[in-house]
């Protein structure tokens, strides 16, 4: 700390503090004042314009974005700032992502028989509706418990189906596939669906439900959450950044926030890491779009 700086930290109504102190260190009291009253720096203005932003970029997110994901939207604004620069100034700041917390699960075996590991821990697809994963999890009300069922296409992490109920059996997760089939517009045969196996998704109208679709079934090992561990990550990205900030009164309460939650900010805004830190739809957006081009461009070369 300089000199300047350590006497105006001597905080007082009135000048006398500062006055003495300049007398102690032998400072003169008109350099003092004129430090004091100062403009900002060019470097002290876009600092503070920085730390607003930063600001402003972390409350937008509800407290969930670190600093690689804030770096990311102040790229998009136009910033030029590393990563490293972003985390110094939250630390400055106080703003600290929410912890995330141990998920307890919900898998109950069920009695049929299970389909083959097709995944085996890789969570990753070239195009969209090549590889889908889903889960169960459980979200406290006052009227009490409520389950989310989930289908996610690993490609960009888009939340393609989701349904909630009272119940976690069958009928939920049929109706959060039925759901990501009409997102896709109904042409889905030969995606594979991961899952755990839960009685949900072993359950012989599941099943046909996927037959119907032409949906290939995938499941992990029993008792082995990292065998689903993509629908886990969603399941904790919820409950940290959106269920646990939140008190639903009601079921419907919790249902009609959590689909906004997922269609207005998870899907088009909130950045993943997996998909080259864009939002779900914009990554798709962008590489389909890419592709397209590419394609274009190869065909005519070709008729050239």
């Amino acid at each position: 700390m300089s000199v300047a700086a350590f006497i105006a930290s001597q905080k007082t109504e009135h000048d006398v503090p500062h006055v003495l102190t300049c007398r102690v260190l032998g400072v003169s009291q008109a350099w003092f004042y004129k430090w004091r009253d100062r403009a900002p720096t060019a470097r002290r203005q876009r600092q503070d314009r920085l730390d607003e932003a930063i600001a402003a970029r972390f409350t937008a997110s509800a407290g969930t974005y670190g600093s690689p994901r804030i770096a990311r939207d102040l790229h998009q604004d136009g910033w030029r700032v590393s990563v490293n620069t972003v985390a110094a100034r939250m630390a400055e700041l106080g703003l600290v992502a929410r912890e995330r917390r141990k998920h307890r699960g919900l898998t109950r075996a069920g009695k049929r028989a299970a389909a083959p590991d097709l995944v085996r821990r890789q969570f990753t697809a070239i195009a969209p509706d090549v590889l889908w994963c889903g889960d169960v999890t459980e979200i406290p009300t006052g009227e009490g418990k409520l389950y989310l069922a989930t289908v996610e296409d690993l490609f960009s992490r888009r939340m393609l189906g989701y349904a909630m109920s009272t119940h976690h059996d069958a009928a939920l997760t049929i109706a959060a596939l039925q759901m990501a089939a009409v997102t896709r517009g109904g042409t889905i045969e030969g995606v594979i669906f991961h899952s755990d196996r839960g009685s949900e998704y072993t359950a012989a109208r599941f099943q046909a439900a996927c037959r119907h679709w032409g949906v290939v079934q995938s499941m992990g090992r029993v008792g082995c959450a990292l065998d689903n561990a993509a629908a886990e990550s969603f399941n904790s990205t919820l409950k940290v950044e959106f269920v646990r900030r939140h008190r639903f009164a009601t079921r419907d309460q919790a249902r009609m926030k959590i689909a906004i939650w997922i269609a207005d900010f998870y899907n088009p805004r909130r950045r993943h890491s997996a998909a080259d830190g864009l939002p779900p739809i914009e990554y798709e957006q962008r590489i389909m779009a890419a592709r397209a081009t590419a394609t274009a461009g190869a065909h005519e070369a070709i008729a050239a």
